[in-house]
């Protein structure tokens, strides 16, 4: 535990939306029937107002995500933390237009257009609940997103 204070809504909403929107890569949790939970790791762009991640049609979680679109996501390090559960929806690479995808390629550092060895899925990740917080004492008052508002 440490000294340092809880952060005010205010504060934790700033820091968060940074996080948000300076990072490039998240931990992405997907369940399905036959496989049980997968988590993996992914590069993701955020416009503000969504996540645009891409993963092959045929991984795991590409197939989890086509079959449940309900998805939780984890930003930055345990001790500062967010937390967003969301609903992914796949788009073509077509419907996001060649802007997007170059956004989302300069962002990460990877373009899923080129790759050939399996078809790539982009999904558009809504989020419907965002949560954060550093330590114990950030518990109450994580909650910065609900019903996919957020709270400020």
């Amino acid at each position: 535990m440490t000294d340092v204070p809880p952060r005010g809504l205010q504060e934790r909403l700033r820091d968060t939306r940074a996080r948000l929107e300076n990072d490039v890569d998240l931990w992405v949790a997907t369940a399905g029937a036959s496989g049980g939970v997968h988590l993996v790791p992914l590069s993701y762009l955020w416009d503000g107002t969504a996540f645009l991640v891409s993963t092959p049609r045929t991984s795991v979680t590409g197939r989890n995500l086509l079959a449940d679109a309900q998805v939780r996501l984890g930003v930055g390090p345990t001790r500062d933390v967010v937390i967003v559960d969301g609903v992914a929806e796949p788009v073509d690479s077509a419907d996001l237009g060649d802007k997007t995808c170059e956004a989302f390629a300069a962002k990460t550092g990877f373009d899923p257009r080129l790759e050939t060895d399996a078809p790539y899925q982009y999904f558009r990740i809504r989020p419907r609940r965002v949560q954060a917080w550093r330590e114990a004492n950030e518990l109450a008052g994580r909650t910065l997103m609900r019903d996919g508002a957020w709270l400020d």
